[in-house]
């Protein structure tokens, strides 16, 4: 952290994860003193970085700022956030997810509990925000992606690159709207200087609506492969996933029934408030699938 006394114009919490990094590199772009927050120990000499988490957001000790960023849990931005407000601050944009709304009816106990805390942990953000005379605005998103960072698309490319073919529940019909990463922290600056983007949602969808299996052949494109797939029936997915299931102890069965489902979005009120553009859907991957 360097040494800062004047007064910050922004504080991003999350300022090295994937939206967060690319907030921080416009704000700093656009001459904005900016704070940000990471885990890890970090040196800049542009932006004062502080270590540290919302697990203990007491011991968090910050020069003021006007507006706040958030690209961590809104879970825990809810439960922190009582000890982050201060006089100065004037606008707060949080990430959430359009998962509040496609997985409510989930057949995964944990996944349904989750979606319950996030839609809470929003009504406690907005509430806790017009309590203070915060102006709030959460974003939605929804399929995010940054070649070789995300933890949506890239694991894919990899699983790809690995087998050479990718498996498609029901053949992988339900309907997708990926989402780069910059334009979610291009859209949330944005968000945080426009009056009409005050205490409301917005859902974040890429510009392009794909078929699961289309969002996924681009990704074979992107990498240069031939288009390989193998449709798997939901019953046979369901016996060879408890099979597989050890191997990738974070996956659940819900994650392939899902490529049958439609997740799609109405963007209008992004594009007409904030100006949301987001770029197309063709992601490009070097020769390790990252």
């Amino acid at each position: 952290m360097s040494g800062a006394t004047q007064t910050a114009t922004s504080l991003v919490i999350g300022g090295s994860g994937l939206v967060g990094g690319y907030i921080v590199e416009h704000l700093v772009k656009v001459g904005q003193h900016t704070l940000a927050l990471s885990r890890a120990a970090r040196n800049d000499p542009v932006v004062d970085w502080y270590r540290g988490d919302l697990h203990h957001a007491g011991a968090l000790k910050f020069p003021p700022f006007a507006t706040l960023y958030c690209t961590a849990d809104a879970i825990l931005l809810a439960e922190a956030l009582p000890q982050l407000i201060h006089p100065g601050l004037k606008r707060l944009v949080a990430f959430s997810s359009t998962s509040v709304i496609t997985k409510q009816d989930t057949e995964v106990a944990s996944e349904r509990a989750m979606i319950q805390r996030l839609a809470t942990a929003e009504r406690s953000i907005a509430d806790i925000c017009e309590q203070h005379g915060i102006g709030w605005t959460i974003l939605r998103p929804t399929l995010i992606y940054a070649e070789g960072r995300d933890t949506n698309i890239t694991p894919l490319s990899r699983l790809i690159r690995k087998f050479g073919f990718m498996p498609l529940v029901g053949g992988g019909t339900g309907l997708r709207q990926p989402v780069h990463a910059e334009d979610l922290a291009i859209a949330a600056i944005s968000a945080a200087s426009t009056e009409a983007a005050i205490n409301k949602f917005y859902s974040l969808p890429g510009p392009e609506t794909l078929t699961y299996r289309e969002m996924i052949g681009r990704v074979f494109d992107g990498m240069g492969l031939p288009r390989r797939f193998v449709s798997v029936p939901p019953w046979l997915w369901r016996i060879a996933f408890a099979a597989i299931n050890p191997l990738y102890p974070s996956a659940n069965v819900a994650m392939g029934i899902r490529m049958m489902k439609d997740m799609t979005f109405d963007a209008t009120p992004a594009i007409q408030e904030i100006g949301w553009r987001p770029r197309g859907f063709n992601p490009k991957f070097d020769g390790t699938g990252c």
